[in-house]
This record gives structure tokens, C-alpha cells and sequence, in this order.
């Protein structure tokens, strides 16, 4: 008895400075945060007497915005976007480096290196990419139509004059390219867990390789597509830092008559509502709000639909 005391006063000890932390920095914020939202809090002069309570007049606001609301669009198909190309190209290079390719330790090495720029960099990078690389190379390509500068960024084409298909490709470029390296990590663990012993047999009963890819090897690491799939989405949602330093939300897009970002996602918009223009920070915490509870439901589908996916497979 004394000796389970013992044990537990040790990992108690242990455990505190990180929950004493966990508590200050995500959980008390989380609720005053809550709070925040369902009052009038602003950096104007009239709040200096103190907050008043308005209830859900921000969450009403913020989602009769059409600049929220079409954020929230851009961001959807930006994460649906971002997904696919990240997992397919982070799988491809997992298969290309765990084959029996010279150098694949180099390769490895380099799909990863791009992971390891900070955002702001990568975006600014790019940016010039695609304003002078581009249009340059384009017509060496035979696509003289990339010749104009910055065609590709701001080009505005379907559904009308709503959405900045040029924006959003190269925000999915951008966010393929530093992300595909790591998710690259998980899915080659994962394949290099396969038994070999397995594989042989297969390919000893005249399985060809497509058919142990399908049949074999993509069961065999379902988790870690539920693992990947979950860390793409997460991470395609709380985009910030390259959209603010490729496209800076923009172009303008036509909604109802009214312009708005055509390539802003929901955590510049955030930032924007709170610490820009009218600098409404309860409006931009609510928004917060809505955006946490948007994560949570589609994280939650996500990863049941991936475990009920392992099952099957």
C-alpha cells in the first residue's frame, strides 16, 4: 500500500508541471475565450467601463456575413483540395523510397527538408514562383497563357466571378509540397511494418505489383491513413501563415453583389475580423468559437469513418 503511494505521489509530481501548464494555456483561455464571445469586448474606447453581455448577437453576425461564410467555402474546398494531394503524392514517395532505389536515403532526406520552412518563408517563395518562374517558364512549356505576370495567382474563373481558382490551386501546390515530405514519414513506417513474408508469398502465387499494392499493402497500413487523414485536415483547416504570405486572401470575388476575399481561409479571416478594420474581437472570438466546434464535429466523423475503414479493410 504505501508502495502504490509512493508510485502515485511520483507520477503525480511528474504529471503536474504539464497539466499546471495544459490548464493555463489551453483550458482557461478556451473559456474566457467563450466568454469573450457573448460580449461586446473590443480595443475601442467604450469598453473601458467594462463588458456588457450580448449573447449570441456575434455568432449571429458572424454567420450572416457573407465574407465569414465564404471563407468557410474557401477553406472547404481548399482542405478537400489539400488532402487528396497530400496523401496521394505523401504515398506515392513512400512506395518510391521504401523500392529498391539507389539513393533513396538522399530521397528521403529531401521530400522531408521542405516541412522544416516556416510558412511565411515558403510563401513568400513561392509567391515569387509563381509571379516570375512561371510566367517565364509557361511558354518554354507551350501554356503561353502563364506568361502574364501573376496570371496564375489571381485568376478568377467558374461559377461566374466567385471563385479564385488560381489562388486556391496554388495555396494546394504550396501546401502539397511542405507536407508531403512528413506524411511521407508515416506512411513509410507504416509500409515498412508490412511483413515481407507476406509480400513473397504473393508474389510468389503470381500476384502482380498493382494487385499486392491494392490487396496487401494498402490494408495493412489503413491505420496510418486514418492518422494522416486526421493530421491533413487539421492542419488544411488552421491554415494562416502561407495564405497570409502567398495570396494574402486575395483576389476579390463577387458574392451577391459584394466583394469579398476570394482566397481567404477561416483563420485569416479570424484574425482579420479581431485586429483589423473595425477591430470587433468578440465578433473574431465567436468566429473562433464556430471554428472550434467546426473542427471537432468533422475531426470526430473523420477518424470514426477511418476506424470503421480499418475494420472493413
Amino acid at each position: 500500500m504505501i508502495r502504490r503511494a509512493k508510485h502515485n505521489l511520483v507520477f503525480w509530481t511528474f504529471l503536474a508541471p504539464v497539466l499546471i501548464a495544459f490548464v493555463l494555456v489551453i483550458v482557461v483561455p478556451f473559456f474566457m475565450g467563450v466568454y469573450y464571445s457573448v460580449t461586446d469586448w473590443s480595443s475601442s474606447a467604450a469598453n473601458q467601463g467594462g463588458l456588457n453581455y450580448v449573447g449570441l448577437v456575434n455568432y449571429d453576425k458572424s454567420l450572416a456575413d457573407p465574407k465569414f461564410m465564404t471563407s468557410f467555402l474557401v477553406t472547404t474546398v481548399y482542405t478537400v483540395a489539400n488532402m487528396i494531394a497530400v496523401n496521394v503524392v505523401a504515398f506515392s514517395l513512400a512506395l518510391l523510397v521504401s523500392s529498391a532505389i539507389k539513393g533513396r536515403n538522399v530521397y528521403r532526406a529531401g521530400f522531408f527538408i521542405p516541412n522544416l520552412i516556416g510558412g511565411l518563408v515558403l510563401g513568400f517563395v513561392w509567391q515569387f514562383i509563381f509571379n516570375k518562374a512561371v510566367p517565364y517558364i509557361g511558354p518554354l512549356i507551350g501554356l503561353p497563357g502563364l506568361a502574364e505576370s501573376q496570371n496564375f495567382l489571381l485568376n478568377i474563373t467558374a461559377f461566374g466571378n466567385s471563385f479564385a481558382i488560381g489562388g486556391i490551386t496554388s495555396l494546394v501546390i504550396v501546401g502539397t509540397w511542405q507536407s508531403a515530405g512528413y506524411i511521407m514519414m508515416i506512411y513509410l513506417a507504416a509500409i515498412q511494418s508490412v511483413p515481407v513474408e507476406l509480400m513473397e508469398a504473393a508474389q510468389i502465387d503470381g500476384a502482380s505489383p498493382a494487385r499486392r499494392l491494392w490487396k496487401i499493402t494498402v490494408p495493412m497500413v489503413a491505420q496510418a491513413f486514418t492518422v494522416t487523414t486526421f493530421l491533413t485536415l487539421i492542419n488544411s483547416f488552421k491554415q494562416y501563415d502561407v495564405n497570409v504570405s502567398l495570396t494574402q486572401g486575395g483576389p476579390s470575388v463577387m458574392i451577391n453583389d459584394q466583394a469579398v476575399a476570394g482566397t481567404q481561409l477561416l483563420a485569416k479571416n479570424i484574425y482579420d475580423t479581431a485586429f483589423t478594420g473595425a477591430n470587433n474581437m468578440a465578433q473574431g472570438q465567436a468566429r473562433s468559437v464556430i471554428f472550434f466546434l467546426i473542427l471537432v464535429v468533422i475531426s470526430i466523423a473523420q477518424v470514426s469513418i477511418g476506424k470503421r475503414r480499418e475494420v472493413e479493410l
